[in-house]
């Protein structure tokens, strides 16, 4: 399964999103994950939900930007 098919059956699924268990149920500023498809995780803005666009991620690239983060290659970034 390449990128896009992997986008298209996470954004068409309602189910197997979660947050993280430090969003303390708020409903502000949130990312959901999904892993459902795969080999595939899907990343989406929790305050859009369904109508959220979905990135993808396969493993390699998670566990990159996820190492990313906890390094701080991300702080400071303005976009």
């Amino acid at each position: 399964m390449d990128a896009d098919a992997a986008r298209a059956a996470l954004s068409t699924t309602a189910t197997g999103w979660g947050k993280s268990s430090y969003s303390n149920g708020g409903a502000n500023g949130c990312f959901e994950f999904n892993f459902s498809v795969p080999g595939w995780a899907g990343v989406r803005d929790s305050k859009l939900g369904d109508a959220s666009p979905v990135l993808v991620f396969n493993e390699r690239e998670l566990t990159a930007m996820l190492a990313g983060a906890k390094d701080g290659e991300f702080d400071n970034r303005i976009i």
